[in-house]
């Protein structure tokens, strides 16, 4: 089972919030409507129905270039 991580933050549309965790000292990239969403690891871990999950926060986007 793939290890997974909470997002805060970022877009109000940005449909999945839990999603598969980037490796250790990695942030996330998410695709999202013509751009990415960067999110970086916090310290903090948050309950849910997948168990104890760390949490990343929002901290930028960027464009796709074409």
């Amino acid at each position: 089972m793939a290890n997974k991580a909470a997002l805060e933050g970022g877009p109000d549309d940005l449909q999945e919030r839990i999603v598969e965790a980037a490796p250790p000292g990695e942030d996330l990239k998410i695709a999202h409507r013509g751009g990415y969403e960067h999110f970086r690891s916090t310290s903090r871990t948050r309950e849910g129905p997948e168990g104890r999950l760390p949490v990343y926060e929002w901290w930028e986007r960027t464009e796709i270039a074409e």
